[in-house]
């Protein structure tokens, strides 16, 4: 679509307040799965990742990978296998985990916002200890509860203008490596933070009392409300952690939560910068 001048000056008008509201406060956007796979859209979430870094906004990215890590284990001929909605992660799985979250992932992501004109650091929840975690359980082997979150280097790299791209595998004082799920990762860290807001990409458009008809998204939720939700069926399934994560960064101290539907083209500016927003608000 054709812009004039007229109509760019009226958007970045309208836009000035919500900047405002934002400079110098901490955003965290989770970046992960099926939000991932096209590489149009994910080009133009990290030209927007860089415009927030750009007006003042200190962003945090955190990502997962699982469509790329199932692939790679395809290619090794390593099988995939899941467990209550996570990855069953025996020692040959978790070195691929390693390997493509700390590794492709996070170093395509650094370069895509790289070339997009931005400045990042690529992280793993391993370095400085940022991530420490322990086994959640034996079932799903080398699959990660975090104990601890410590933060210092991702504000230290925020301190020095650059972006911090977090891949989501954490480790304990003994050395081993664990996978974390990138919702509750993203959740802890901004937590941790005190982030003024997690966004949370996913490839829905939020919370839908009717999962088959968007008109029927729900843009605002209380927390107090979640257990009426889940009782009425209409968070359930995959919805229910994923919410859970959105309950605890609140919990932890995160003034708002978004899910917002990774699909649509700069859904991050549409959600921050407008009155309306595009998903489902957790506050």
């Amino acid at each position: 679509m054709e812009m004039d001048n007229a109509l760019r000056a009226e958007v970045l008008i309208h836009a000035l307040p919500f900047i405002q509201k934002y400079t110098d406060t901490i955003v965290v956007v989770k970046y992960g799965g099926n939000a991932m796979v096209n590489e149009e859209l994910k080009l133009a979430v990290m030209s927007d990742v860089v415009l927030l870094s750009l007006v003042g906004i200190r962003v945090v990215l955190v990502h997962g990978g699982g469509p790329e890590i199932s692939d790679t284990l395809k290619q090794m001929d390593i099988p995939s296998r899941f467990a209550d909605g996570l990855r069953v992660t025996d020692r040959d799985t978790m070195n691929v985990v390693q390997m493509v979250l700390a590794g492709k992932v996070n170093k395509d992501l650094v370069n895509l916002l790289e070339c997009a004109g931005g400045k990042a650091m690529g992280l793993s929840g391993i370095d400085g200890h940022m991530i420490e975690a322990k086994q959640m359980d034996e079932v799903h082997g080398y699959v990660g509860e975090i104990t601890a979150v410590n933060t210092q280097v991702i504000l230290d790299v925020l301190d020095k203008g650059y972006i911090p791209v977090i891949s989501t595998v954490g480790c304990d004082k003994e050395g081993n490596v664990y996978n974390i799920n990138a919702d509750t990762a993203a959740a802890r860290i901004a937590g941790c933070l005190k982030a003024e807001s997690l966004l949370s990409m996913t490839d829905i458009c939020g919370l839908m009392r009717d999962p088959s008809d968007p008109a029927t998204l729900i843009p605002q939720v209380y927390v107090s409300d979640i257990p009426q939700l889940i009782g009425d069926g209409i968070i359930t399934g995959g919805m229910i952690p994923k919410i859970g994560c959105c309950q605890e960064a609140i919990r932890r101290g995160v003034k708002k939560v978004f899910i917002v539907d990774g699909r649509v083209p700069h859904s991050l500016l549409i959600e921050l910068f407008t009155d309306e927003g595009i998903g489902t608000m957790f506050v």
